[in-house]
């Protein structure tokens, strides 16, 4: 089987400043990976690198067996970014016109949406259990409604992989678990392989398959039942300082 990704010995440098260094990492189909790790570890650079938008001064990165400068399929990958930081919560849109954007990277700009563009807005929100708001404002829903609908607007152009850097941001504790058994029917359901970036150990719940533990350098990947076997003294010494650690119980592994 061909991994989904293949890095090998990434590093990536700002001026002078190192934000990654001799990075490995695989994440094969059906994967539901989480990337933790303190502020400053490299978490998004990482991510960057994978959608293409960084080219790294070390090392290969392959997508789907290609080098990721060969890779031209960009559907296949579905991206949902910090909702603080990348949108404007009065912007007059529904939730219909946000997914539908959302198929802009197959259209084109200035080009016509499919005939079918309100089926596959419809199943996109289906997916996220969002269907019942279609006409509703986006700047009215729920910051944790707000970022299903981001995911649906991710999901309409059919992607293999969906990367989610800090997805939970704006969303309380009460909905985080739902947010969560949603991602999980997203994985185990629509066989989409799954990357989490978060900086809370919190975030490594029962729905996630693998963990990958960054701080400039990978310091751990494997199964999320490994990475709960781990002491407390290894993760504070990957950390670098103290780290609070929630048991949501168990993962569950793909062969």
């Amino acid at each position: 089987m061909t991994p989904y990704i293949e890095m090998n010995n990434v590093s990536f440098y700002y001026d002078k400043t190192e934000a990654l260094q001799d990075v490995s990492l695989t994440i094969n189909e059906g994967d539901f990976l989480a990337i933790i790790g303190p502020n400053g570890s490299g978490k998004s650079t990482l991510m960057k690198i994978i959608l293409g938008l960084l080219r790294p001064m070390k090392g290969e990165v392959h997508l789907f067996g290609k080098p990721v400068q060969d890779f031209k399929d960009r559907a296949c990958i579905g991206y949902v970014s910090q909702k603080s930081n990348s949108f404007n919560s009065g912007f007059p849109a529904t939730v219909f016109e946000v997914v539908r954007s959302g198929l802009a990277k197959k259209s084109g700009l200035f080009h016509r949406y499919p005939k079918n563009v309100a089926d596959q807005v419809k199943e996109a929100l289906i997916s996220v259990g969002m269907q019942a708001y279609t006409d509703r404002p986006i700047s009215a829903l729920s910051g944790g409604q707000q970022q299903r609908v981001f995911i649906a607007r991710a999901l309409i152009s059919k992607p293999k992989i969906l990367l989610l850097d800090e997805p939970t941001v704006g969303i309380d504790q009460q909905n985080m678990q739902s947010f969560y058994r949603m991602l999980t029917h997203l994985n185990t359901h629509h066989g989409i392989t799954i990357i989490l970036i978060t900086h809370d150990v919190d975030a490594v719940s029962k729905s996630i398959s693998h963990v990958a533990c960054l701080n400039r350098t990978i310091h751990f990947h494997g199964y999320q039942k490994d990475m709960a076997m781990l002491s407390d003294e290894q993760l504070e010494k990957w950390y670098g300082h103290p780290v609070r650690r929630v048991t949501h119980g168990g993962g569950h592994t793909h062969d």
